[in-house]
């Protein structure tokens, strides 16, 4: 796993548990639903990922609470809202040490997708049904397996990447707003915007009482961005201009 150039950028986000992802570009989408047509080429900048969803403990340190239905410090947080992940955002973003151009916000479905997939190189590796593997019970949380509630993270297979619980256990908030193909979307891993305010937001990877093929990882969900669910949690993405991944000002 590459790790990141700089530590210590906010004192309660650990950066060994934010993977690097190389930028590259990859095949987005499948055949399987209209939604996740047409299959595209979509290139996608370096950008840094949570290895997990954003657990209870890192919420509650942040922002002071604890919204999660089901509860335990390194579960996954849920019943957060798309707007609610803004505040939090927001909160560590004014107090990360970064430079000009860096900052903390939600994947693109783009950056969702490839990191889901395993990043670079797609053509030399297997094309996983969900992400890091074709059996679900052995990389995620689902109907099957769940006992109708989350589970702490980390603990099944992680993909390539060492990225965990991208199927199942939480579906996970996208930047993107919500688009019904792919027909025009952006090919260089930007979030997909400029509709009016108000429309619904992406959600991806599946959560803990699915069937295994909305856990796919090219599986597309959404609802309205102010809707809270105990289905529904995050996870952080550390974006940073181009050429420009040598760290915090000191």
């Amino acid at each position: 796993m590459l790790k990141l150039p700089f530590t210590h950028i906010h004192p309660d986000i650990d950066t060994s548990e934010l993977v690097l992802v190389p930028g590259g570009t990859f095949m987005m989408g499948s055949e399987e639903n209209d939604d996740e047509k047409p299959i595209h080429q979509v290139t996608v900048p370096t950008f840094a990922i949570g290895k997990f969803p954003v657990t209870q403990e890192l919420w509650t340190a942040v922002m002071g609470n604890n919204p999660a239905y089901f509860i335990g410090p390194k579960r996954p947080v849920e019943q957060v809202s798309w707007e609610d992940t803004q505040l939090l955002f927001k909160k560590i973003n004014l107090d990360s040490r970064l430079k000009s151009g860096q900052g903390f916000r939600l994947p693109t479905e783009a950056e969702w997708e490839y990191a889901a997939r395993g990043g670079k190189d797609p053509d030399q590796r297997p094309a996983y049904t969900y992400a890091g593997g074709d059996k679900l019970d052995e990389v995620g949380w689902y109907r099957d397996n769940s006992h109708g509630e989350t589970k702490p993270v980390g603990l099944k297979l992680h993909n390539e990447l060492e990225l965990y619980d991208m199927s199942g256990n939480v579906l996970e908030w996208c930047e993107d707003q919500w688009h019904n193909s792919y027909e025009n979307a952006p090919a260089d891993g930007s979030a997909w915007l400029g509709l009016e305010q108000g429309v619904s937001r992406v959600l991806r990877g599946g959560y803990w009482g699915n069937d295994p093929r909305y856990c796919r990882s090219s599986f597309r969900g959404n609802v309205e961005p102010a809707d809270r669910d105990s289905t529904i949690g995050f996870r952080v993405v550390l974006f940073s201009p181009p050429g420009s991944w040598s760290g915090p000002s000191q």
